[in-house]
């Protein structure tokens, strides 16, 4: 007894000692390689950035607003993404448990009737004047695995980290939705400003073939320049159902990527009056890494990854369970609840301990520690694809906006030369043909220039979902 009482102590030490071990190694982000500023050709390279404005006071236009704040509450990606977060949660709140033993409670009710003309029946009936068995018992167990190696706790972080991973998954879907909401928004007033162009130049190619008719009747041109004029009317006119059908589609398209039925887009803005900020700050790219929800998401995958060498590694590894229980037990229901002496309890220790699984648990080890490299890989991948993003976005605003300015100063020109065209040809100093080419050429060049843009209002917009903007 004496001794007993010695041995207990030093198996509690020893115990405690040991459950401060812990199989795998601890987290660190791996190394990164990074540019110390962005291309900051346009940009501000210090610590603040657009990715940290809120949508909402990025994007101004309150027929914009409308449609995003519809798209984050109906959009269907973005309500699965937030479904899997809760099923991650509801692990995640498990987890928190998995270190506490388990505790169950069962009672039975048993009669068994022996036959008379066998051994136990006989045995039976000569030691309890009866041919049949009653017993009635209700137990409590507690069972607890003690986390010798941490694989308990290796589990916990595996799922915690589980479940931050689908909260970055879901921002990182909020940032693809309102930038793509943006996008589509903008092209749609891109394709309003196309039909009211191409309205213009029809009602202009419309003036130029009465003219021509009526400089025919007076004997001026013949009825080629007549057939010129007409084509070139017909060829602006056909574009109109082409622009009005992508109208249609593209309000249909706004409309389900809202989680709406297919139906028209109200707007009281041009794309003449769409602005977004113009001091473009990026920040560095460090802050990009923990700020991005894509990368934040690939980093939650890879701490999981890294949880999961330390589970493989700790089931190779013996295992101390232990058990204990209690209850009532009686062979008369009468007798059931008589305390003391339906009274029983239990305990019981057990280590276990791998000695051959078919190298089961050693592949596991290895797939696990393979998985984790796959993890790195695919985090260092998303960094780099995020970076280059970044850099592409800022190069589109640099250049667009050269050739915004370029195309302005082309549709200037081009304008003032139809209607110097218009004029000399009325009087018979310039040919129908370059009137016609003019008026061809100065509608292309409207046409490139609101699609020019919609595609400067894209960079930005892309900028600001590549820094990590949106999801606030």
């Amino acid at each position: 007894m004496k001794y007993l009482r010695m041995a207990l102590p030093a198996a509690f030490g020893l115990l405690l000692f040991l459950s401060a071990c812990k199989t795998g190694k601890e987290y660190q982000r791996p190394q990164l390689t990074l540019p110390e500023h962005f291309n900051n050709t346009i940009s501000f390279a210090d610590t603040a950035s657009i990715a940290d404005i809120p949508w909402n006071d990025f994007f101004t236009d309150n027929g914009l607003s409308a449609l995003i704040t519809k798209g984050l509450a109906y959009n269907q990606d973005l309500l699965m993404a937030i479904n899997r977060m809760d099923i991650a949660q509801q692990q995640a709140k498990q987890a928190k448990l998995l270190q506490l033993p388990q505790l169950n409670f069962q009672a039975t009710g048993q009669y068994t009737r022996l036959s008379g003309n066998s051994l136990n029946g006989l045995s039976t009936n000569t030691f309890l004047g009866s041919n049949h068995i009653e017993n009635y018992q209700a137990i409590l167990t507690l069972s607890w695995e003690a986390d010798i190696w941490g694989k308990i706790r290796r589990q916990k972080e595996a799922t915690l980290a589980e479940y931050l991973k689908s909260t970055e998954a879901v921002k990182a879907v909020q940032t693809q939705l309102v930038a793509e909401i943006a996008r589509q928004y903008y092209n749609l007033l891109m394709l309003d400003r196309q039909l009211d162009i191409t309205q213009k130049n029809l009602a202009l190619a419309d003036s130029f073939l009465k003219a021509t008719r009526l400089l025919k009747d007076a004997g001026m041109v013949n009825e080629l320049a007549v057939q010129q004029a007409e084509s070139q009317k017909e060829a602006t006119a056909i574009l109109l159902p082409e622009i009005e059908k992508n109208i249609l589609l593209q309000e249909n398209a706004l409309q389900v990527l809202t989680g709406q039925l297919p139906g028209s887009i109200a707007r009281n803005s041009s794309l003449s009056q769409a602005s977004l900020k113009e001091e473009l700050s990026t920040g560095l790219p460090s802050a990009m890494v923990s700020r991005r929800p894509d990368v934040r998401e690939a980093e939650m995958a890879l701490v999981a990854a890294n949880a999961r060498v330390g589970v493989a590694q700790a089931n190779m590894y013996p295992a101390l369970n232990i058990t204990a229980g209690g209850g009532l037990e009686s062979f008369k229901a009468s007798n059931w609840f008589n305390i003391p002496g339906s009274l029983f309890g239990l305990a019981a220790g057990t280590v276990a301990q791998p000695v051959f699984q078919r190298r089961q648990l050693k592949t596991q080890f290895e797939i696990a520690k393979i998985q984790r490299e796959q993890s790195v890989n695919q985090f260092r991948k998303v960094v780099l694809v995020a970076v280059g993003e970044v850099s592409n976005a800022l190069i589109k605003i640099d250049k667009l906006k050269t050739e915004q300015v370029t195309a302005g100063k082309r549709v200037a020109v081009l304008q003032k030369a139809v209607s110097n065209a218009n004029m000399l040809f009325k009087n018979g100093m310039a040919d129908y043909l370059e009137v016609i080419t003019a008026q061809g050429n100065l509608l292309q060049s409207e046409l490139d220039q609101a699609t020019i843009k919609k595609e400067q209002l894209n960079a930005v917009i892309e900028l600001y979902r590549s820094l990590g903007g949106g999801w606030k």
